[in-house]
């Protein structure tokens, strides 16, 4: 079984996102006894919350449920996971700095990495929250396409 952890900053809207996105690409192989899958934040003013209506919102409207509610992102998440995939390059340096070992730093990795059509400058996942219902639209479909690649990458390790 591989064990992927999606991570932003609060836990509450691109995470989530992407933890949804990739429960339902899972689902859809079949693969769920393959693929564990969580997220967490680097902060933890949300903890306890559940994700954020504009992003729940977003994925409703593409057939895609978010659930469960925010957690901070801890030391022993290196042990639990495989792939810790950061949001963006700010939360990528704070699991860098959180991880107990250069093992545990080997599994963080930028999400949008793994999307083949992104590169350079576009390997961050914008964050939403302080902008516009649209925002959370690209989102998903930042996440669907990077949630894809990374299926994609985990096929080619035959990791699943």
């Amino acid at each position: 079984m591989v064990r992927l952890c999606f991570v932003c900053l609060g836990n509450i809207c691109r995470s989530p996102t992407a933890e949804a996105v990739m429960r339902h690409l899972v689902a859809s192989e079949g693969l769920e006894d393959k693929v564990e899958i969580d997220s967490a934040g680097t902060g933890d003013w949300h903890v306890g919350y559940p994700p954020d209506a504009r992003s729940s919102r977003a994925a409703a409207a593409r057939g895609v449920t978010l659930s469960g509610k925010a957690r901070q992102v801890t030391p022993a998440d290196f042990e639990r996971f495989d792939y810790l995939l950061a949001m963006d390059c700010s939360n990528q340096q704070a699991l860098k700095t959180l991880a107990p070992d250069e093992g545990a730093r080997k599994k963080v990795h930028l999400l949008r990495s793994f999307d083949p059509a992104s590169e350079g400058w576009e390997l961050e996942v914008p964050d939403p929250y302080y902008g516009g219902e649209r925002g959370f639209d690209e989102v998903f479909e930042i996440c669907e396409a990077a949630c894809r690649g990374l299926l994609q990458h985990l096929r080619a390790e035959g990791r699943v």
